[in-house]
């Protein structure tokens, strides 16, 4: 793809399908692929390929027209179901924004005129792979955010999108926001401004310390912010919940397990600021513009981190990181995480807020 004197490849284009099968917080980072692509093509029907898990972060996105929601796993008697589905769809374009062989073998049945994927390391020796797309777009040689390295996909055809035309976007909808207040009416906090506090994570690398967790909400209580608490409706997360939560003299509004994922968007868009780990419920609070705090370990925040929302990013200045490990020496804890003190997240929250 070279210079301005092309006519534009998306000229004749009536069908688009975007695939991304990875988890939710990769999945809701694609939210502007659709935005944009809809805004600078208007009369271009879209359409998401997503696993059924994560389908929720994209429900109602004005761009889309239809999600594939599929099973991880599903087996060959569904993957031939889910392509011939596909294939009736007759679409002409194709962006795949991962490197899994599965939407490889996708395009070369579906046949779109136009098929985008990125320079993925591990496939460059893959003819196979090459062969399968007709666009090939590189990948940033320094760290950059996933959500450019998505938009690149559409860069690569002629797409460039203005900076405010980047932001995420998550659409909680009507149910889960009529079901959030009646819970905010329950805990007298309709109106009331709060702290969202998400501290867990399916990753435990990605946690900060039990204590730390516990001495943050002391600090924010004595502070007189109201702070309410949630998680995923795992044995695991909930037990780390109640052990954060068994010290503290004062309560707080525990909805740990109780929470969807569009109503965990409609509770954080009420919140003042949301603080919590790498991990979904912070890409869906800077979804909804909600200020985020976010302490990051051994992943990224370059590539990771709150996307265009008023932040702060709390890390530990240490060589090591991110190092993308399972914890130091894969031990599930991560010292650059534990090292964050808690005093540092309440400056952080009041800066953010004004207090």
């Amino acid at each position: 793809m070279s210079d301005g004197h092309r006519t534009d490849p998306l000229r004749d284009v009536e069908r688009a399908l975007v695939i991304k099968l990875r988890h939710h917080g990769d999945v809701l980072l694609t939210s502007p692929v659709f935005s944009v692509l809809r805004h600078h093509r208007p009369g271009i029907e879209i359409d998401a390929l997503v696993y059924e898990e994560t389908a929720p972060l994209l429900q109602d996105h004005p761009a889309i027209r239809h999600i594939h929601a599929v099973r991880k796993g599903g087996g060959a008697a569904a993957d031939w179901h889910l392509a011939k589905t596909l294939r009736r769809q007759r679409y002409d374009l194709v962006i795949h924004l991962t490197e899994s062989w599965r939407g490889a073998l996708l395009c070369r049945y579906l046949r779109p005129r136009i098929s985008v994927t990125a320079r993925w390391p591990r496939r460059a020796g893959s003819g196979f792979w090459q062969r399968s797309f007709t666009h090939h777009y590189p990948l940033p040689q320094r760290l950059r955010h996933t959500v450019e390295k998505h938009l690149d996909a559409l860069r690569c055809l002629g797409i460039h999108p203005a900076p405010e035309e980047r932001a995420l976007l998550m659409v909680p909808g009507s149910e889960a926001e009529a079901s959030v207040n009646r819970i905010l009416d329950r805990n007298g906090l309709r109106g009331r401004p709060f702290i969202h506090f998400h501290p867990t994570s399916r990753w435990l690398f990605k946690c900060w310390g039990i204590g730390q967790c516990s001495r943050f909400i002391a600090l924010l209580q004595q502070r007189g912010h109201p702070v309410v608490v949630t998680a995923a409706p795992t044995p695991a997360e909930l037990k780390r919940i109640k052990a954060i939560l068994e010290p503290l003299e004062q309560p707080v509004v525990d909805l740990s397990g109780e929470l969807n994922l569009r109503e965990l968007a409609a509770l954080t868009a009420h919140a003042r600021c949301f603080v919590g780990m790498d991990s979904v419920p912070m890409h869906i609070a800077a979804a909804m513009d909600t200020p985020v705090v976010a302490l990051f370990g051994p992943s990224g925040d370059d590539e990771w981190g709150p996307w265009m929302v008023p932040q702060r990013v709390l890390t530990t200045p240490v060589p090591c990181r991110p190092c993308g490990m399972d914890g130091c020496a894969g031990s599930k804890v991560s010292d650059c995480l534990e090292r964050i003190p808690p005093e540092a997240a309440l400056a952080a929250v009041e800066e953010l807020i004004g207090a």
